[in-house]
């Protein structure tokens, strides 16, 4: 019972933190939510236990009704003023408490989308009592006012950074709570023990463990398997989120920017008979049949005196090392040499295609002969026969890419998907401390160490969706927010 009741008191130590939090630091905020560039519309957001009574300041409705006295969730047309200058016609949208993203008093000012126009607008609401927010503080203040969890707010900046629908469709799973139920489940049948262990501790008269390792060893088997899916997840959870690093390299005139331009379908990078024509590496995503890819086109790879080009082809190679794909172009006109052997040693283990380009071409190089190179690579690639310029094999290719990445499903059905490191990093520290749980019934250790070790588990699933999380991360994870979010 000593280690729920420590528990315990950690919750309730949080508690008291986040309510001082609420009363000494939900001060009023606001901020320029929109981009700062001519558009058509400009939003500021106030929210705050003074969102409303700042902005009737400055605001006239046109039905002459003060926005205090109106029911939430109305929209209500009128302008800005500033004394007796009109600033803006704008209109208002007012959600009360605690019905709304923060869980606050919340109003959002659509404006005209000039810049000074919002600069005016957000500096009279600042002069009448908000305070211009910190990034991600309104998502922050959704957190410790309760309405979601750490996994949700982290959805959230995934969401407005998704590259592809697949990352959208993740997101927007996470943030409808999907992550957190399977791991609030998890720590709940972890509790469960925990429970039945120290009651058993500070009760040996009337409750008994014997027999019941055996059973906890099973349950943390299964719990484990649970844990070990949303691990697995991650690596494809990352690809969907940022998207696959892809290297494209090769010997000068390979056809590499010629790939690169294939896939954006356009002449992006300059393309030319003179080799060595890509001095330094040039970077583009493309969304493919779903799949975002970072190219990378590289500086072609071979001796050279050129001290620009020896810099080009430096970061050719610390390309490689970050990348998730390497795309090998080979020119399929000419026949493998020495300078194709030593790109197929900077490989290493990393997924490769080997691309037979310039089909279009008459042909030197067959495929066996190509893979007879790469006999020593503990790896091996796949390959294709490939043109750049006509676009022959772009269809196959990307097939292929599915197939190395998603083994073949590219789809989306509600699936837990993991995408967060940090995320990833705590279910391995809590299978970690599972593991030792199950060690100790095998070694005959103390219950209290068992007990120990569940807690730890447990704690490590409540950093992931908040419920053990400190104040310092609390901070850096919002920090990374962006303005007005």
């Amino acid at each position: 019972m000593k280690h729920i009741l420590y528990n315990n008191s950690r919750q309730i130590i949080k508690k008291v933190k986040d309510i001082a939090y609420l009363e000494n630091g939900m001060d009023t905020i606001t901020a320029i939510c929109t981009a700062l560039s001519p558009s058509g519309i400009g939003i500021i957001r106030v929210s705050g236990e003074d969102a409303i009574s700042i902005t009737d300041k400055i605001f006239k409705g046109a039905d002459k009704k003060k926005l205090a006295e109106s029911e939430s969730h109305t929209i209500h047309y009128g302008h800005i003023v500033d004394g007796d200058e009109i600033v803006d016609e704008v209109l208002v949208m007012l959600m009360k408490a605690p019905r709304s993203y923060t869980t606050e008093d919340v109003v959002e000012i659509d404006c005209h989308g000039g810049i000074l126009v919002l600069k005016k607008v957000f500096n009279l609401i600042v002069s009448n009592g908000a305070r211009p927010s910190e990034p991600g503080e309104f998502t922050k203040r959704a957190f410790l006012n309760g309405r979601i969890d750490l996994t949700g707010a982290e959805a959230v900046m995934d969401l407005i950074s998704a590259k592809s629908d697949l990352a959208r469709k993740n997101s927007v799973s996470v943030l409808n709570g999907v992550l957190y139920k399977k791991i609030k489940k998890i720590r709940e049948e972890i509790l469960l023990s925990i429970a039945r262990i120290e009651a058993a501790l500070d009760d040996p008269e009337h409750m008994s463990l014997d027999g019941y390792e055996e059973e906890l060893n099973e349950n943390i088997k299964k719990i484990q398997a649970d844990i070990d899916v949303l691990i697995k997840s991650y690596d494809n959870g990352k690809i969907i989120k940022e998207g696959i690093n892809t290297a494209i390299v090769g010997k000068p005139n390979a056809g590499k920017s010629s790939i690169l331009n294939m896939f954006l379908n356009e002449e992006r990078a300059i393309v030319t008979e003179i080799a060595g024509t890509t001095r330094d590496t040039l970077e583009e995503s493309v969304n493919i049949g779903g799949i975002t890819l970072n190219l990378i086109d590289t500086a072609g790879i071979r001796e050279s005196d050129d001290l620009v080009e020896k810099i080009g082809i430096e970061r050719s190679s610390k390309a490689i090392e970050k990348a998730d794909l390497v795309l090998f172009v080979t020119d399929s006109s000419k026949d493998p040499d020495s300078e194709d052997d030593k790109i197929i040693s900077m490989l290493g283990d990393k997924k490769t295609i080997c691309l037979l380009n310039k089909q279009d071409l008459k042909q030197e190089m067959t495929v066996q002969e190509i893979k007879s190179h790469f006999e020593d690579m503990e790896l091996k690639p796949e390959f294709l026969k490939i043109s750049a310029s006509t676009g022959e094999g772009k269809e196959e290719l990307i097939e292929l890419i599915k197939g190395m990445f998603f083994n073949g499903e590219l789809s989306f059905n509600d699936e837990v998907m993991v995408s967060n490191l940090r995320q990833k990093n705590e279910l391995i520290k809590a299978t970690e401390a599972l593991t030792k749980v199950r060690e100790s019934i095998e070694n005959s250790m103390p219950e209290d160490f068992l007990s120990i070790d569940l807690m730890s588990a447990y704690a490590s699933l409540g950093e992931i969706i908040g419920e053990e999380v400190n104040d310092d991360l609390v901070d850096k994870i919002f920090s990374e927010f962006c303005m007005g979010k």
